[in-house]
């Protein structure tokens, strides 16, 4: 298992946290952005760059996923690919994507998205905050523990 992230825009807070991880549990995680990015030296940590453009990132993301890999991201259609393909997801913010869940996040982003080509304005989602980091951390932690008692060690 690794951990893929859809750093265009992952937080920082939240990038540090997953650097910490990987040095921890010895877990690759590979950055895909189509910008530069400053990693901490690791041999646990890679960085993908890819070209600019539309879900260049996440389709990077999506042909080089196995399945049971992790994939951090705030894109709802990505994470449902990701679902798809047998592999998981959470989201910044601590929430996980689940074949239980993912449908219903998906028509909702579709809908919120159809109001504001229509020209309502929706709002955006709030800052990030300290508990939405601490929900992530917990979350990831938790994702962690039930894959080790999976692993074969």
């Amino acid at each position: 298992m690794q951990i893929w992230v859809d750093a265009d825009a992952c937080p920082k807070a939240i990038k540090d946290i997953l650097f910490r991880v990987a040095e921890r549990t010895r877990i690759t995680i590979t950055l895909v952005a189509n910008h530069h990015l400053q990693t901490p030296p690791s041999r646990y940590i890679k960085f993908l760059q890819v070209r600019s453009g539309y879900d260049v990132a996440d389709n990077e993301i999506v042909k080089n996923l196995s399945i049971g890999d992790l994939v951090i991201t705030g894109d709802i259609p990505l994470a449902y690919e990701v679902i798809i393909k047998g592999s998981h997801a959470i989201n910044p913010r601590g929430e996980r994507y689940t074949e239980d869940n993912i449908k219903e996040r998906l028509n909702m982003r579709d809908f919120m998205d159809t109001l504001r080509s229509s020209g309502i304005d929706t709002g955006g989602p709030s800052a990030l905050n300290s508990r939405d980091v601490q929900a992530f951390a917990n979350q990831l932690d938790r994702f962690l523990v039930q894959y080790e008692g999976k692993s074969p060690r």
